[in-house]
């Protein structure tokens, strides 16, 4: 059992923004910036691209309403897809708001927040979601 499904299963806790019967979206709690959020699928598929087509076709859309929520809570430029996969063998996307390619440099140290900051965090996404 990978570390995400932990979370889905809700013995490792997190900061939910968004959960439907097939993706949870929460914080990453390593961010690269305020808003960082994590999208994973409730099955556990090593490779984003190895998932069966109607987790594929229905990622975006589940993410759609999060970004937005994300850059109303974080005005931004734009809110990204980052799509990696190394940390952990459990596909998912990262939604991150940016400003600029200075925002996100992928061996850069992460945003250390404590846990009142990423509940913080949380509120200002869900107040818009």
């Amino acid at each position: 059992m990978t570390l995400f499904s932990k979370i889905i299963n809700g013995e490792i806790a997190s900061y939910r923004i968004a959960e439907n019967d097939l993706f949870y979206a929460f914080l990453d709690i390593f961010p690269y910036t305020k808003g960082h959020t994590l999208v994973i699928p409730k099955i556990e598929t090593d490779k984003l691209f190895e998932l069966p087509q109607e987790y594929l076709a229905g990622i975006l859309p589940f993410a759609q309403p999060i970004a937005t929520a994300i850059q109303k809570a974080y005005p931004c430029n734009r809110v990204n897809i980052l799509t990696l996969g190394f940390e952990v063998p459990h596909a998912h996307i990262h939604l991150i708001p940016m400003n600029g390619m200075h925002d996100i440099h992928l061996l850069q140290t992460k945003l250390q927040l404590t846990n009142q900051e990423l509940a913080t965090i949380q509120q200002n996404i869900l107040k818009y979601l």
